[in-house]
């Protein structure tokens, strides 16, 4: 099979989360972080074997985007990046989710300037949109990969039959989707898709928001700037029955030497379909640690025991 797109690039299958530098911007974000902490941070990552570096606009209102142009401004070429169009917002900050070509076109330029670069290596229609049919925007894509202002085009978190669609107007070369131990049903209804038309598949939620880690537990609270304090899609009551049921694996971990980070990296990291995992990381030592935990994956069967736990 031809080698995916997002297959060996850089020194290891971890995706750099935009979301976690761009907090006090407002909007998808988790917590402040300074500008020159976030810069700093983005250029270590670069340095430790990192590549994919992935964002949106809705990060931070666009600070994401903006940190990460003033970080790889004078080593553009040495990076990939991820960005995407659709959620969008208005001069008061009301989130809007739309696929109108107008907006997408908007957008990517808006984009390309905050991250003060000619091109985007992977452009990607953020979420679904009843409104409109998934080939308008990707029409637009199509005509700014021709200008060279888009290398490669994907989509998240999208059916099959939107994948169908958008392919009528160009090729499809990555699906972003939410993938983890509690959120794995695409390995059932998409994974064999995706392998024969040759599309990688990239994970964002590989940690759950830190459920998976156990930083996340029923007495964590959130800082104003972090989406998790106030956002509808934090489902604290379904969150802390994911947290009860953890509760039963975290020793069978600790008996075999494996903490949640590994654990959490090591379930999506074993399906042969997944070409990288976005993970948000804010400081120095959680970059480190997630890195050093890839040294040390759970066996398959360690990994079906974590689950029979869950589901016990």
């Amino acid at each position: 099979m031809t080698e995916k797109l997002l297959e060996n690039i850089g020194k290891v299958p971890i995706t750099f989360g935009g979301a976690a530098i761009s907090g006090e911007g407002g909007g998808y974000g988790f917590g402040p972080i300074s500008e020159k902490e976030a810069i700093s941070l983005l250029l270590e990552a670069k340095e430790l074997g990192i590549r994919v570096f992935d964002s949106a606009p809705i990060y931070g209102f666009g600070l994401s985007e903006k940190r990460m142009g003033k970080a790889f401004k004078n080593i553009r070429d040495e990076v990939f990046i991820c960005s995407k169009s659709g959620v969008t917002w208005s001069s008061s900050k009301r989130v809007d989710m739309t696929n109108d070509p107008k907006v997408a076109q908007k957008m990517l330029e808006q984009t390309l300037r905050d991250l003060q670069s000619d091109y985007i290596d992977l452009y990607m229609v953020h979420w679904p949109d009843r409104r409109v049919d998934i080939r308008r925007p990707l029409e637009v894509f199509a005509r700014a990969k021709e200008q060279g202002k888009i290398k490669h085009i994907g989509l998240c978190n999208s059916s099959f039959e939107d994948i169908a669609k958008a392919s009528e107007v160009e090729k499809i070369e990555v699906l972003q989707a939410q993938f983890n131990l509690f959120e794995d049903s695409l390995k059932d209804e998409l994974f064999s898709h995706l392998d024969h038309l040759g599309i990688s598949f990239m994970s964002w939620g590989t940690l759950d928001k830190g459920i998976l880690t156990g930083r996340v537990h029923e007495k964590r609270t959130f800082e104003k700037s972090d989406a998790r304090s106030w956002a509808p899609w934090w489902d604290k009551k379904g969150n802390l029955v994911k947290i009860n049921r953890l509760k039963k694996v975290w020793p069978y971990l600790e008996e075999k030497g494996y903490t949640g980070l590994e654990m959490a990296l090591g379930h999506n990291l074993s399906n042969p379909q997944m070409s990288t995992v976005i993970c948000g990381m804010r400081n120095s030592q959680q970059l480190r640690e997630t890195l050093k935990a890839l040294d040390n994956l759970p066996s398959k069967e360690v990994l079906e025991k974590v689950k029979d736990l869950l589901n016990d």
